[in-house]
């Protein structure tokens, strides 16, 4: 809904929670009349109660007020209450923001009243550059959700999804379903007792997929084509036999699973030699055994056997896979048990470097060991073969060498992910090939092939990989979100796992696609700004078309159109303004958030001349992370100093340098900047947002000399959600940095 014509500004100050002892609230109030220009002015000793909620309510609906800021607690608290869907809303930390984190004392009363009137000043500014978002509802968009492989991972997201009451395409590119898990024998248990290796359940599981109603089966499918956005991605799927179906889906569950590393890649540890089979090719053998005595492929009975762990993995050479694949520990007590539980007297050696066995795996590795499996901590160095093989190994206990003779050897090699093209490796090849490059253009086609999404995206036909070959999704912050917004990573393409952990994480993927599909009817947007009911618009006629929108926007939401001007895709796009950060003539903005909401905010900040000997630190923190452990220090009564003022921004990948430049040229004596972790091991929640703010930010020191400034007067850092100490002891020491480079020549001339 858009706002009247007319606005009508009303600010509202909350004297509870302690703020009406320790601050001069009717002060507060003359502040947002008169300076703040509120046209309806009130307090409220409990404005988030009943009454208080309804005293707003009644001024919209009686008085016609269309924007309001409301001088209370943080914008992150009591967002319900004081949620008011047809109106414009700034909230003024005056809690969390300034009576909890000032110390206490009467010395202190005079910078925390200051602390307090900048804050109603700030948040008026906003409100007025405010618009009500009206949303980008799509009523004709689709819920059906195409779930990408028939595995373990996949049937446990179709089912999820249909069982909630939605549609589903599974699309698996062999001609049944099951996927790794078909090869299985028995599986790691999942229940109590978790004494014993129980059934896999694959066959089962697949025959209740293909009776759901609500799941259409495409077997001996590929995904040739993925255009469009989440709520209408058109997706073209080829059978073998030449046909292609057509399915219009809402959004994407990609759970394409594994494969095992290739044993020939350890011809050190007898990869490729008759004897010494992986543990997918150990399950062979226990599936042709059928309870049976194992027997070697040349037909001979195994008397003796020892599992390597870690074979070519947790390697830091370079050579070999550099993690922990998780399920090989557990597999390893699975498959040695085989053996234990058809003839005891069998020797069964586990030999590992580190045992590590999640869940109730420690139950299942007692239950081995009264079985009589030998656990030994050691590192092989070397595996010969012929009728019977020789590991030689270094014993990590006693630490010497040693030897040991078995029948069959079994190493765990870990998982490999099918995640299809490598971007980086994608772009490298395509401009290669558009210059001419005949070698090139052949290997664009070979790549082309092992695409699993065939995305219609300007960034490459699949997801963002992480170094290791996984698909993007950062399992620590966001579970299953990845860079194209609607589609999702599910089961051992996106991390190592096991069975156990492939299930529930199928669920989570499944959750995270109804959500998109839910957020598109109502023009929401996705995580985390699931809320948000705002999109981008660029004004075209100050558009240089630069391409820095189109090329910094993390989630591919920005084309070009005929004229080679930004075109927004709102279904795509995340809300995090790094558009609006990278825009450099400033024509990009948001109805709630622009250059304007947050630079009229530092220009409204009451600025102390040179002599007051008071400085003026803004803090731009991303409401993510940053922000939320401000907060938290002041939940907690951690003191910081009362001289800077902060600013929640979207993300730092939204900070404009514009902004940087007008504080100080305002008379700002520092400017921090608080984002999110970036690299491999990103927290930024729009991925690539921090790490874009820090480039930007590095350029900044050319500005800063032709301002006649230290370069210290402007600091980007890198802030946790839990550094709520951390984060004070960060600005004091800043402000005591400050005072000692001396206060900004530049006050008075703003």
């Amino acid at each position: 809904m858009n706002a009247p014509a007319t606005p009508k500004y009303a600010a509202y100050v909350c004297s509870g929670c302690g703020i009406g002892d320790k601050l001069d609230v009717p002060t507060l109030e003359k502040i947002a009349q008169k300076e703040g220009k509120m046209a309806l002015v009130k307090s409220h000793p409990f404005l988030c109660n009943a009454e208080g909620v309804q005293m707003i309510r009644d001024d919209i609906a009686n008085d016609g007020v269309t924007h309001l800021c409301i001088a209370a607690c943080s914008r992150r608290a009591k967002a319900e209450a004081f949620s008011f869907p047809t109106a414009a809303v700034s909230r003024a930390n005056l809690r969390e923001g300034v009576i909890w984190v000032v110390a206490e004392g009467s010395e202190h009363d005079e910078v925390r009243q200051e602390m307090a009137e900048d804050y109603v000043r700030m948040g008026c500014a906003e409100v007025k550059k405010m618009k009500v978002p009206g949303g980008n509802v799509k009523e004709s968009s689709s819920k059906k959700i195409l779930v990408v492989g028939g595995g373990l991972s996949g049937m446990t997201a179709a089912l999820a999804a249909a069982e909630a009451g939605y549609e589903v395409a599974l699309v698996e590119k062999s001609g049944a379903l099951g996927g790794f898990a078909t090869n299985l024998w028995k599986r790691v248990p999942f229940a109590a007792p978790y004494a014993d290796a129980q059934p896999v359940g694959a066959a089962e599981l697949a025959a209740k997929v293909s009776a759901n109603p609500k799941i259409k089966v495409h077997l001996n499918s590929t995904v040739t084509e993925t255009a469009g956005a989440p709520g209408r991605f058109a997706v073209k799927i080829a059978q073998e036999s030449g046909s292609v179906a057509e399915e219009l889906c809402g959004s994407i569950v990609q759970a394409t699973g594994f494969t095992t590393y290739d044993i020939n890649k350890l011809p050190e540890l007898g990869g490729g030699q008759a004897n010494v089979v992986d543990q997918a090719g150990l399950e062979a053998l226990a599936k042709a055994a059928d309870g049976g005595p194992i027997k070697r492929a040349d037909g001979k009975e195994v008397k003796s056997v020892v599992f390597v762990q870690c074979a070519g993995q947790r390697d830091t050479t370079g050579q070999h896979l550099a993690y922990c694949s998780g399920h090989c520990c557990a597999t390893s007590i699975k498959q040695a048990t085989y053996f234990k539980d058809q003839n005891p007297d069998i020797d069964t050696v586990v030999m590992y470097q580190d045992l590590r066995v999640p869940g109730m795996g420690e139950d299942f590795y007692r239950s081995a060991q009264d079985k009589g499996v030998i656990f030994t901590k050691g590192k092989a160095s070397k595996v010969t073969g012929g009728d019977g093989c020789k590991v030689d190994f270094k014993d990590l206990i006693l630490n010497e060498g040693a030897s040991i003779d078995a029948d069959l050897v079994v190493l765990a090699t870990g998982q490999v992910p099918n995640a299809g093209v490598n971007l980086d490796e994608w772009t490298a090849t395509v401009t290669a090939a558009e210059s001419g490059d005949e070698a090139a253009k052949i290997k664009k086609g070979e790549l082309q092939k092992i695409s699993v999404l065939n995305l219609d995206y300007r960034q490459g036909p699949d997801m963002p990989q992480f170094k290791y070959g996984f698909a993007d999704s950062h399992f620590i912050c966001f579970p299953y979100e990845t860079r194209r917004t609607g589609i999702y990573a599910a089961g051992p393409t996106r991390r190592p796992m096991d069975m156990l952990q492939a299930t529930e994480d199928a669920t989570g993927a499944a959750l995270k696609a109804i959500q998109a599909v839910e957020n598109v009817e109502k023009g929401r947007a996705a995580h985390p700004r699931a809320w948000d009911l705002s999109f981008p618009t660029a004004r075209l006629e100050g558009c240089t078309q630069c391409k820095r929108c189109t090329v910094e926007c993390p989630f591919g939401a920005i084309d070009e159109d005929e004229k080679r001007f930004p075109k927004f895709n709102e279904e795509r796009c995340r809300r995090c303004g790094t558009c609006m950060g990278a825009c450099p003539v400033r024509v990009i903005s948001f109805e709630n958030y622009s250059c304007d909401t947050v630079g009229m905010q530092i220009k409204a900040v009451n600025i102390p001349d040179e002599f007051e000997e008071k400085p003026r630190i803004l803090i731009l923190a991303c409401e993510n992370d940053a922000y939320p452990a401000l907060d938290m220090a002041g939940i907690q009564r951690l003191s910081y100093s009362a001289f800077v003022r902060a600013i929640p921004v979207r993300c730092l990948g939204s900070v404009n340098t514009i902004w940087i430049t007008d504080a100080l040229n305002s008379g700002y004596d520092g400017v921090m900047m608080m984002g999110c972790k970036k690299g491999d091991d990103y927290q930024c929640h729009f991925v690539k947002g921090s790490e874009m703010a820090f480039y930007r930010m590095s350029k900044i020191d050319d500005t800063l000399k032709q301002l006649g400034l230290e370069t210290e007067r402007v600091q980007t850092l890198e802030v946790a959600i839990t550094d709520n100490a951390r984060v004070v002891k960060l600005i004091n020491e800043y402000v005591d940095q400050i005072k000692e480079i001396g206060l900004s020549p530049m006050k008075g001339f703003g």
